[in-house]
């Protein structure tokens, strides 16, 4: 049977209200800074959300530009975002993008061709930039997109970039920017990676459930839905 995508993506945007939003988006609803949305998204590859906002904060406390993070030395970069993973890896990229959006008049650009030549700034990255930062259609596939796309049987895919190439020629245009934000924070909370917790999930009765392995039930008492924090 074939996956009613736009019933389960409006089921879960409803389900997800609840959670707590992914950090980049949080910025961009604070500050909607272009700058502090590709910062925290460089910060947040292979991070959790409350360690990323915590670096975030304190680094773009001192360097809300990029003329105030070209001031700061690598060591002290260092310093702000540990205990971000790969925080010296990230302290080199980061270090390194001021002086690479010299080439953009000191802007971050809007375009995924573009976004790919900043340090750091991978597919995921760019289209996660490009959606969040300036509302503009792009389909950001991170691990928790790939998985649950794969588990619906919308795709069959191996990797993220396979899935990424498969929703723009399958997934209707107005859920490309929403579909990141939904299904990283429902994968994060109910659909996680390790014993997803089917029992409790809004579309238990609709999901194919290819692949998965669920979590058992603990207990007979009412199930308290788990939240993620920042």
């Amino acid at each position: 049977m074939a996956v009613d995508i736009a019933f389960f993506l409006a089921t879960l945007k409803q389900e997800v209200e609840t959670y707590q939003v992914p950090v980049v988006e949080l910025i961009a609803v604070q500050s909607r800074s272009a700058f502090k949305v590709l910062v925290a998204t460089i910060l947040s590859a292979r991070t959790k959300d409350k360690v990323t906002a915590v670096a975030a904060q304190r680094l773009l406390e001192l360097a809300p530009d990029p003329e105030a993070l070209r001031a700061l030395s690598i060591s002290q970069i260092q310093e702000l975002i540990f205990p971000v993973g790969f925080y010296k890896s990230k302290a080199q990229y980061l270090s390194k993008l001021p002086q690479a959006l010299d080439a953009f008049q000191g802007q971050v650009p809007d375009e995924i061709d573009a976004l790919v030549t900043l340090p750091g700034v991978g597919r995921k990255t760019a289209n996660l930039v490009r959606a969040v930062a300036f509302d503009k259609d792009a389909i950001c596939v991170d691990t928790h997109v790939h998985r649950i796309m794969n588990i619906w049987g919308y795709v069959k895919t191996k990797t993220p970039l396979d899935t990424e190439k498969a929703l723009r020629k399958k997934l209707p245009k107005k859920f490309w920017k929403e579909v990141n934000r939904i299904l990283v924070t429902f994968g994060q909370g109910t659909c996680r990676p390790v014993g997803p917790h089917c029992y409790r999930c809004v579309l238990e009765k609709h999901c194919p459930k290819k692949g998965v392995r669920p979590a058992k039930k603990a207990g007979q008492g009412r199930v308290i839905p788990y939240i993620p924090m920042l």
